[in-house]
């Protein structure tokens, strides 16, 4: 019993020993605890390596275990939860999760994730990434990737690249690559999308207007006396707009056409010096039509046209000056066996040297409407020289026997025409004398004419029903230009198309404006280009469809003339016989020359209005 309580005694001891040796150790802890908020503690703490470490925890610490979460005091803060972690020490924030990392001290925030790395600090937001580095600050994107470093600031962009930079600012653009420099401004022509320049309208010194493009090109001008001219995209007169009201379009080749509606419907058009014709509308047995004089060479012939109504205006329909006998259609319609050759003896004309780089006839015929084809295509041709010639001579009288002064053969040895277009001629041809034989027919098995629904009876307070016009039928495909006509280009500009252009209809409606898109199929120097794309009017296309039936019906009667000689198969027999159709026939204008010569007239006052205005130089 004795031996037992001196060990208690011991046990007493040692633990109130204990004690006073942990008293003077609680109070240094209590002193470092509150020196932890400290300069030195927050320095250390805004590093994130240093905040993560485990070893500034072991200061006394209050940890919570629950859901994953551990919290530790000592001036940093760390809770992990749902596979994050975020540590937060001296004013810093340090978190990761699914792979990405991001901090924010000091109002600065860095995220690494996936290879990436973003800094925003101080309003600037810098992105590295894949070799790229991107910073927007204040408005302005600067981007580094490849070699290349683009800024875009206050609405201007900078690319540099390879020793090239580029700079687009406000609508202009500049660009300097191998010690060339471009500049665009305001929408300089051949910006994107087509869009037309920005240009200025500036007075003459005798107070004629002009537009000019931003390149300083004019590209109108609205004289003082009333007149207004377009311009090409070579400078040259394109259309005039007469202050009467007429129309003059200028060709390439130095043609004109003058186009003259008067107020009662009535047209006088001038197709060069001396050649034209006057319309005016009559009606025959109820039915309404348009009466032409054509006026050419001195000599004066009269064709009528059946009027169809569409989309609120007239259209002429055209109808045939004759038909021919019974089994002729037949016969130019079918073929020639193995074919023929044919001499048409054009080698010494100046017309057919002049177009030899366009225009290659066919070597043999295996068919009449491959024989057809050549003679309307030279028809075209010679009349389209024919009006150059006298354009250039009456410009300069040196010139009286010069060639076009924008075309040309010359050294240039390929056929512009391709077989590819003559075959698409060909194939208008052949269908065109089925239409012909068709009617012909139609009109021999009654004793009245059969007339298009396109000339039906019309009441002066009824509008007449609509009907498509020829020019749009769906099988109406190839046309030939038969006037001078400047449709516009997307850019704005004008092009010229000249007698003897082939066009492919592209549109099979018209648009609000009734004009359809085609396609320059085959084109002589100085006019639209082939393969480009334009909007011409649909009365425009019609007239085209007109000239080209006009010039069959001429080679049907020239090839009347020529079957059975030289070689060519003879038609059957008593066929090559025509007779006159009652809705073709009209009665020649008297006034016809004289009121061609008027209008020539007042387009050569026009011309000259304009080209003075054009050379007038601009008031200071």
């Amino acid at each position: 019993m004795k031996s037992v309580q001196p060990s208690s005694k011991v046990a007493a001891k040692w633990i109130v020993f204990l004690i006073l040796l942990m008293l003077p150790s609680l109070a240094w802890g209590q002193k470092n605890k509150g020196g932890g908020g400290g300069g030195g503690g927050g320095s250390h703490a805004s590093a994130p390596s240093h905040a993560s470490a485990p070893s500034h925890a072991s200061a006394p610490s209050h940890t919570t275990a629950g859901g994953g979460a551990h919290t530790t005091g000592g001036g940093a803060k760390t809770t992990t939860g749902g596979g994050a972690k975020t540590t937060t020490s001296g004013g810093a924030k340090t978190t990761t999760a699914g792979g990405a990392k991001t901090t924010t001290a000091g109002g600065a925030k860095t995220t690494t994730a996936g290879g990436a790395k973003t800094t925003t600090a101080g309003g600037a937001k810098t992105t590295t990434a894949g070799g790229a580095k991107t910073t927007t600050a204040g408005g302005a994107k600067t981007t580094t990737a490849g070699g290349a470093k683009t800024t875009t600031a206050g609405g201007a962009k900078t690319t540099a690249a390879g020793g090239a930079k580029t700079t687009a600012a406000g609508g202009a653009k500049t660009g300097a690559a191998g010690g060339a420099k471009t500049n665009a401004a305001a929408g300089k022509a051949g910006a994107a999308g087509g869009a037309k320049g920005a240009s200025k309208t500036v007075t003459t010194a005798n107070g004629h207007t002009k537009t000019v493009n931003s390149a300083g090109k004019t590209t109108s001008v609205a004289t003082k006396s009333g007149n207004k001219a377009n311009f090409t995209s070579s400078g040259k007169v394109g259309t005039v707009h007469t202050k009467s009201g007429a129309t003059i379009n200028h060709g390439a080749n130095g043609s004109r056409r003058v186009v003259s509606t008067r107020a009662n419907g009535s047209k006088v058009v001038s197709t060069g010096r001396g050649r034209g014709y006057t319309q005016h509308n009559f009606t025959r047995g109820g039915r309404s039509f348009s009466s032409r004089t054509y006026y050419r060479g001195g000599h004066a012939y009269a064709r009528a046209y059946g009027r169809g109504y569409w989309h609120g205006g007239y259209y002429n329909h055209y109808y045939a000056g004759a038909y021919w006998g019974g089994g002729y259609y037949g016969w130019a319609y079918g073929g020639w066996g193995p074919g023929i050759g044919w001499g048409w003896g054009w080698g010494g004309a100046p017309w057919y040297g002049y177009y030899g780089y366009y225009f290659n006839p066919y070597p043999v015929y295996a068919a009449p409407a491959f024989w057809i084809t050549d003679y309307l295509i030279a028809a075209n041709l010679q009349a389209a020289y024919s009006a150059a010639a006298v354009a250039n001579a009456n410009a300069n009288a040196e010139a009286a026997a010069a060639a076009p002064a924008d075309g040309g053969g010359g050294a240039q040895s390929a056929v512009v025409l391709t077989p590819e277009v003559k075959q698409a001629i060909a194939d208008e041809v052949k269908a065109e004398i089925a239409a012909e034989r068709d009617a012909a027919a139609a009109q021999s098995s009654s004793a009245a004419a059969a007339a298009p629904a396109a000339d039906a009876p019309q009441s002066a307070s009824a509008t007449p029903p609509e009907v498509l016009p020829d020019a749009l039928q769906p099988n109406n495909r190839t046309f030939i230009v038969a006037d001078a006509l400047n449709p516009q280009l997307p850019d704005g500009t004008e092009c010229s198309l000249t007698q003897g252009d082939v066009l492919t209809r592209i549109d099979d409606t018209a648009d609000a404006n009734n004009n359809v898109k085609v396609m320059v199929s085959g084109s002589q120097k100085g006019d639209c280009g082939s393969g480009s794309q334009v909007a011409v009017s649909v009365d425009d296309l019609q007239e085209m469809h007109n000239h080209f039936r006009e010039q069959i019906d001429d080679g049907l009667a020239e090839l009347a003339k020529n079957q059975g000689k030289k070689g060519m198969p003879a038609a059957p027999a008593g066929s090559a016989v025509s007779k006159p159709n009652p809705d073709g026939q009209a009665t020649p204008d008297p006034n016809a020359a004289a009121d061609l010569q008027k209008l020539d007239q007042e387009a050569d006052q026009a011309d000259k209005d304009v080209q003075v205005a054009q050379n007038d130089g601009v008031s200071n």
